[in-house]
């Protein structure tokens, strides 16, 4: 047991620290059509919420995880919560201490949606607001990021910067995470259809040709910049004809049954643009309001329930929060 003299000269504890701390992480659409990598967008559902609390018994454990279904570890090194808390506590020095963490998975695995991102974020923010929210949301980003690579391999941040900041993320640089968020338009809503069909995020990036031609990649850097004119301006024309992959999802869409029948469906309800959220399988389309995302989510689940394939459908907001201790 950690000795009270030991807790008070290493750490000193504000009055309004609890003992226990919960946070909700939000689900993240990566990629938005135009930023490969680059471009992400945070959800106000579904999500993860994570529990931290101090235990008297040293070292950080995972004690509970429920919605998985039994296919996370509980062990600290192999699940992505845990990871980048441990990954913090090991910067801070502050291994010593006990902590116990829960999991309560509330979202799909191998959605496209950013599930093992939401983790990560919730573990880190959860460890660093039980120890006083030494760091800020910025500085916890890395090791957000870290756990996010944990199960991906991959150190790219489109689904955890959106996830720990909310709003649209923009990332400069993955290697020095230079990230930014860019204005959201009022009224800018997101209609998000996840088919239950697997796609592996492996399959998805092991598919992506290593040379693009030189038009497809002018053509793209056109709409990525007009979707960021789009947004600054609130210009949702203009939004609507950026929003076109020329690189990624046409490679990507034979992977999703159904994926051009659900973006026709999407855009004759009157959506601004559609197309695939991360790897997929979900499937992502924006709207200038939510009556319109409302009509253009139930248009896209219509597919999906002809072929009687399951399927989840979100319509939300842009969520402009990220991740909260609740």
């Amino acid at each position: 047991m950690v000795e009270a003299a030991h807790f008070a000269r290493t750490f000193h504890k504000p009055k309004q620290t609890m003992n226990s701390v919960s946070v909700f992480a939000p689900a993240s659409v990566a990629n938005v059509a135009v930023g490969f990598d680059i471009l992400g967008f945070a959800l106000d559902r579904p999500g993860d919420e994570i529990v931290a609390r101090f235990s008297d018994k040293p070292g950080l454990r995972i004690t509970r995880i429920t919605g998985d279904g039994g296919k996370l570890s509980m062990d600290t090194q192999k699940n992505t919560a845990s990871f980048s808390a441990y990954k913090l506590l090991e910067h801070l020095g502050e291994n010593e201490w006990g902590i116990d963490m829960e999991i309560h998975k509330k979202m799909p695995f191998g959605s496209g949606l950013g599930s093992s991102a939401a983790s990560a974020v919730g573990g880190v923010m959860a460890v660093n607001e039980l120890l006083g929210g030494r760091l800020s949301k910025r500085e916890i980003l890395h090791f957000a990021v870290l756990g996010e690579q944990l199960a991906d391999g991959a150190y790219h941040a489109d689904n955890v910067a959106p996830s720990l900041f909310g709003g649209i993320v923009l990332i400069r640089s993955n290697r020095d995470l230079d990230v930014h968020n860019i204005p959201v338009p009022d009224g800018l809503y997101a209609s998000v259809l996840y088919p239950e069909v697997e796609v592996l995020t492996r399959d998805a990036r092991a598919i992506l040709k290593k040379e693009v031609p030189l038009s497809a990649t002018i053509e793209q850097c056109g709409n990525l910049a007009g979707f960021m004119v789009g947004l600054y301006n609130s210009d949702f024309g203009l939004l609507s004809r950026s929003l076109h992959d020329v690189i990624i999802e046409p490679q990507r869409a034979q992977l999703i049954p159904h994926f051009y029948a659900t973006k026709a469906a999407a855009l004759n309800a009157g959506a601004l643009g559609c197309s695939i959220s991360g790897a997929g399988p979900s499937i992502f389309a924006l709207s200038s309001s939510r009556a319109i995302a409302e009509n253009v989510g139930i248009a896209m689940e219509k597919i999906y329930l002809e072929e009687n394939i399951n399927c989840q459908l979100f319509v939300s907001p842009i969520n402009q929060q990220g991740a909260i201790r609740l």
